[in-house]
């Protein structure tokens, strides 16, 4: 039996699993890393965690699953988007890499967009300036430390860091690569009209590949710190929602994915290229050769129920160790007990600024509609239902650009509640499915990696593998019930964007 080794390097942990050429996973294994934040907004990482996490990874896995290095065909890669590696000659890291979540660049943002032109870099990337993206990075760099500036020979995104550790191959795919604001996304090429104005060298960015072409071969030094063979091919992969909406199927016109994770993504497929207007959604080259996305990002979907549990849930984590439970079982029955629309309670999840449909570092969270009767289930319930509101207005933007959505389908650790699906079936107003596939973008990067070695369309091995199992239709009673509540909630930040700007600044000192 053949397998295939799928890697999602994320932000707090690198996944590996092994899928066998039916499409069954065997194994998984998971390392954790840190994250490092050395000031308020700040996120980096040290990319050498990230390979030695990685090493680390595949070993166990193999050692887990019993499966010999002869028995592995090949190798994909799925990663966190955006993050900025930056090497010199010598392929030495020069500083911690920028992560996606990073928002220290929002002046490096606005120079980019008045340099270039807010249409002009719409019309060369698909995209607008966001705090997230690599090149304000780069600027940042040029900009705050030009000592390391000058080090730097070579640019990459985090998972091709450890493609490159792999192989000692440089390369980057397109889908990934739309996340930098330095990719043609349309000719799937690098822009020179944006390097050029940007001031940043085409030599430093990497060959370019689709998902599933085979860009490198395991070195031997690879082979003997990971238990791998030497010469096992390993694909380009994709960025993490690339991979995540392969591995749950999202690769025909109508399906779109709700990735529930830290961040929260409603991702919808396309056969043609298109861009918004105002560039509330991403247009990014999808992880299918030949196509495209659209893509809504949430910064603080998972992200807010995970601060709701680390600070405001010490009896549900009690109760959980003492029931044997996982936490967010506890929460969202909690959640269960309010009713809709939690008796007039709002809950904005701009927990670490926005991206989609406000593209502002210094949006706010806040609970707005508290009175004396509010409890903590009600409390609970309206931070999941506002972190659906918001996921919603990634979709009302999809629906506007003309792409009619049919079905979602969900996945991360949202997805395992089916209270949170009906939930997000009934704000949605559309059916909720979950498939066999649990493990996202790296069963993403596996499919990948079959498709390059086995020489078969990514679609059709999405076919045979990925099967619906869980299907929620929305009830219309609920649905009518929550528009009212949605109508409130999209009022909200136009409202208050100043007093959040206000006291960000204060905040800030």
């Amino acid at each position: 039996m053949r397998y295939f080794l799928g890697i999602d390097l994320g932000t707090s942990a690198v996944k590996c699993i092994l899928v066998d050429e039916n499409g069954q996973v065997k194994a998984s294994h998971s390392t954790e890393y840190p994250l490092l934040q050395p000031h308020p907004g700040w996120a980096e990482q040290n990319p050498e965690d990230w390979w030695n996490g990685t090493a680390e990874a595949i070993k166990h896995l193999l050692h887990k699953s019993g499966v010999t290095e002869a028995d592995v065909a090949g190798v994909g890669l799925s990663g966190q988007m955006h993050g900025s590696v930056f090497l010199d000659v010598q392929l030495q890291v020069v500083r911690p890499a920028l992560l996606w979540c990073d928002q220290r660049t929002a002046a490096e943002c606005g120079w980019i967009e008045q340099t270039i032109g807010k249409e002009q870099l719409a019309a060369f990337t698909g995209n607008r300036a966001l705090t997230g993206f690599t090149a304000p990075k780069v600027v940042w760099l040029r900009n705050h430390e030009p000592d390391n500036f000058a080090k730097v020979q070579h640019l990459m995104l985090p998972k091709d860091y450890v493609r490159l550790q792999l192989t000692g191959a440089f390369g980057m795919d397109v889908a990934d690569a739309s996340g930098t604001l330095l990719l043609d996304v349309a000719g799937r090429k690098w822009s020179q009209d944006v390097t050029a104005k940007l001031g940043i060298p085409m030599e430093w960015l990497p060959p370019l590949f689709e998902s599933n072409d085979v860009a490198g071969h395991l070195t031997a030094q690879a082979a003997r710190l990971t238990g791998l063979a030497e010469g096992t091919p390993v694909v380009a992969g994709g960025g993490d929602q690339a991979c995540g909406a392969v591995g749950v199927g999202v690769v025909k016109q109508g399906i779109a994915s709700v990735a529930l994770g830290t961040s929260g993504v409603v991702f919808v497929h396309d056969d043609s290229y298109q861009v918004d207007a105002e560039c509330r959604l991403h247009s990014f080259c999808h992880g299918v050769p030949g196509k495209w996305h659209r893509m809504g990002v949430m910064l603080a979907a998972g992200g807010s129920f995970q601060w709701w549990r680390n600070h405001f849930a010490y009896e549900e984590l009690q109760q959980a160790q003492a029931e044997g439970k996982d936490v967010y079982e506890c929460l969202t029955a909690l959640a269960e007990t309010a009713p809709l629309g939690s008796e007039g309670l709002i809950f904005l999840p701009y927990l670490t600024g926005e991206r989609t449909p406000y593209p502002d570092p210094q949006a706010r969270g806040g609970f707005i509609g508290l009175n004396l009767r509010h409890s903590k289930a009600h409390l609970t319930r309206a931070v999941l239902e506002g972190i659906n509101f918001g996921l919603r207005d990634s979709l009302e933007l999809v629906k506007q650009s003309g792409i009619a959505v049919t079905e979602l389908r969900v996945n991360g650790g949202g997805a395992r509640s089916r209270f949170w699906r009906q939930m997000l079936a009934d704000i949605f107003g559309l059916p909720v499915v979950t498939v066999n596939s649990t493990d996202g973008p790296a069963y993403g990067a596996a499919v990948m990696a079959a498709s390059g070695v086995l020489q078969r369309d990514i679609s059709e091995l999405c076919e045979a593998w990925i099967q619906v199992v869980d299907r929620v239709e929305p009830i219309p009673a609920n649905q009518a019930a929550y528009e009212p509540y949605y109508a409130v909630y999209r009022s909200l930040y136009p409202t208050l964007r100043a007093t959040m700007h206000q006291l960000s600044g204060l905040a800030q000192g």
